[in-house]
């Protein structure tokens, strides 16, 4: 049985609909913002709370869903995996468990996946790695929370609303940091949708300032800041190699077993704190189709990298490490070798520009052959901003999945495949010639 936290529990609405949630008159504690209340008015299906890492949409959905066990007898509670269900929508520090008040605490059945309130109100919990499974079920409410990362979120959308038939007004509280997918974008506009956007630092005095500090140092003042902090909905970039349109249609949950993996990886050419990541991408390949398995990217002393690269390689039971030979190919021999990893290392030889290399792995996405197994925020917001004949930092990230997507698909990996438009318009521009390898 999941025990409450000690202290004693305190009331979250206050009578105040425009509160900003800081302690006021005999509210003595931190308490529901105006963004973390419910609409008010009836005509809606969707209350979405779109917000930064850290701004309390966590606790927003736990408080609505005790609040709708009140409503309706049956609750739908689905997470993007079992155990995010359990740690975080459940028995975090925000969960349903850990915030209910101790007269209208639920009893939790976690081989039955189910939660009981006092009152008979049924929740049950799903993974939104099995969409199937809401496929019967009614419910007249959900709680889904960061549904803009589930793999399959259109699959286990669609099965939810068919089931969510329960009472005059069924209600979905959907909890997430944004995502520019075709999914977020039709909710977003849709409506029935209520809209709700809170900022990390709307939340900031109820943060540790550790998770304040690494959260913002890493993300303020860049593009995805704006996304991860700030809870903006990113457009695509015109210029870019990528958009997301290209990525999302073929994303699954899982891989098929793999015929091949590799660790590819795309070294910083220093070691400090300003220096640039250094590129760690898991990539496998089955039948002509690559699975990208993990990214490890991150900012790494040498030593740090190759111990990340060797534990990646034993993680997934690869086969190579993949480096381009002609910028660091033969450091990242010496590297791996003085940090006393002994994999087989493979290095893919380059003549031409960072776009025209990554030219034949966009077509490849065009024919639907790669496969995210999952969500990769930073590697995906690398792919999608990268602009080759505008921007001059290094995508280590897109480099390392070049690199190793270039290994594996071999010869079959041909620039001529398909050319995206834009790239050889740019391309032309700049006076350089698109080449068919």
């Amino acid at each position: 049985m999941h025990a409450a936290r000690n202290e004693a529990w305190r009331p979250f609405y206050c009578p105040d609909p425009d509160c900003n949630g800081k302690p006021h008159g005999s509210w003595e504690w931190n308490h529901a913002r105006a963004d973390q209340r419910p609409p008010t008015d009836t005509d809606w299906l969707v209350w979405l709370l779109k917000s930064g890492r850290g701004a309390g949409k966590t606790r927003a959905g736990s408080e609505y869903t005790h609040r709708m066990a009140t409503v309706t007898h049956r609750l739908a509670i689905v997470g993007a995996t079992g155990a995010d269900v359990r740690d975080i929508m459940l028995e975090g520090e925000s969960g349903l468990l850990t915030i209910a008040a101790p007269d209208f605490r639920p009893a939790y059945e976690p081989s039955k996946r189910r939660l009981t309130w006092p009152n008979g109100a049924v929740g049950t919990t799903y993974s939104a790695e099995e969409p199937d499974r809401l496929r019967g079920p009614e419910h007249g409410y959900a709680w889904i929370d960061e549904p803009a990362h589930w793999a399959l979120i259109q699959e286990a959308w669609d099965n939810l609303l068919f089931g969510l038939r329960i009472g005059r007004r069924p209600r979905i509280c959907a909890t997430t940091t944004p995502k520019p997918r075709k999914w977020m974008k039709a909710v977003v506009g849709d409506p029935r949708t209520r809209l709700a956007t809170a900022s990390t630092y709307d939340n900031i005095d109820n943060l540790a300032p550790t998770f304040a500090d690494i959260v913002i140092a890493r993300y303020e003042g860049t593009r995805l800041g704006r996304q991860e902090i700030h809870g903006e909905l990113l457009e695509d970039i015109e210029g870019a190699l990528w958009t997301y349109d290209l990525i999302e249609p073929d994303r699954v949950p899982f891989a098929p077993e793999l015929t091949r993996v590799v660790v590819a990886v795309d070294p910083a050419g220093t070691a400090n704190k300003s220096s640039d990541e250094t590129g760690i991408v898991v990539i496998g390949f089955l039948d002509n189709q690559l699975y990208v398995l993990a990214d490890r990217s991150g900012r790494y002393s040498p030593l740090g990298w190759a111990k990340a690269v060797d534990a990646a390689y034993d993680e997934f039971a690869a086969d190579a490490v993949v480096a381009e030979k002609n910028y660091g190919g033969d450091m990242v021999r010496h590297t791996l070798q003085s940090a006393g990893v002994t994999k087989r290392i493979l290095l893919v030889t380059s003549r031409r520009g960072k776009a025209i290399r990554a030219e034949p792995i966009v077509g490849a996405y065009e024919q639907h052959r790669v496969h995210h197994v999952g969500v990769f925020t930073e590697l995906e917001e690398e792919q999608t901003s990268w602009r080759p004949y505008e921007d001059t930092f290094s995508p280590n990230r897109l480099d390392a999945l070049v690199h190793g997507a270039t290994n594996l698909l071999g010869r079959h990996a041909r620039a001529d495949i398909a050319t995206p438009a834009s790239l050889r318009q740019r391309a032309e521009s700049a006076g350089l010639s698109v080449v068919a390898s």
